[in-house]
């Protein structure tokens, strides 16, 4: 019986440190998802409570393939975001990414999957900026749109100037991407107008929201 008893208190012991020695799981990152703006996609998650001294690593894969392949440049990095724009640069595809965080030596989280992420459907589009100028012809309309947009998708790039009367009328003009500037003619003088431009990329049916308004006075 004592023997027995020995056994039992011995099996107990290596029990406990079997499992004080057992590695910690840690909480994993939570809301992975794509931020994308004009083609820049940059993978962002929120970090579990007491994250100070966490790392993370991120893996990503198309949609349909089996294996995850590690992203080089976001291997044990304390941020909780990675940009994955050069991986994910095929329009055609869909992505998916995941997370997980580290406490050195040992310690460390599950994966957090993100959403499946289209970079043609999900990204967001910039609003260009507006730059007027008065002459004797009119207004002078200029649009800058962002730098990051024009070097992706120079070529698809179109725009909407509308053009607010103080009457509460509003005339739309098209402007394609390598026009410099369009004179808006045939205005009242010494009248103001207000004026927005939108971004349209017609091939993949995207558009922006409208820029801020910007007025002007006629001469």
């Amino acid at each position: 019986m004592s023997r027995l008893l020995l056994g039992a208190v011995l099996l107990g012991h290596l029990g406990v440190c079997s499992a004080a020695q057992a590695p910690e799981m840690l909480s994993k990152p939570t809301e992975v998802r794509f931020d994308s703006v004009d083609y820049r996609h940059v993978l962002h998650w929120t970090p579990p409570g007491n994250s100070s001294s966490l790392q993370y690593s991120v893996q990503w894969k198309i949609y349909g393939e089996l294996d995850w392949l590690d992203v080089d440049s976001c291997q044990r990095i304390q941020k909780p975001q990675c940009d994955l724009s050069a991986l994910t640069s095929d329009l055609r595809e869909w992505y998916y990414a995941r997370v997980h965080a580290s406490s050195p030596p040992a310690s460390k989280s599950a994966w957090t999957l993100s959403p499946r992420f289209s970079p043609r459907s999900d990204t967001k589009i910039s609003s260009p900026l507006l730059r007027l100028n008065r002459t004797v012809k009119g207004i002078v309309v200029r649009v800058k749109p962002p730098r990051l947009l024009v070097r992706k998708m120079h070529n698809s790039l179109q725009y909407k100037i509308y053009l607010m009367h103080s009457s509460g009328e509003e005339t739309v003009f098209d402007m394609d991407c390598c026009s410099k500037k369009l004179t808006l003619k045939d205005l009242k003088h010494k009248t103001k107008y207000c004026l927005q431009a939108q971004t349209l990329i017609p091939a993949h049916a995207k558009s922006s929201t409208r820029s801020a308004v910007k007025c002007v006075t006629t001469l």
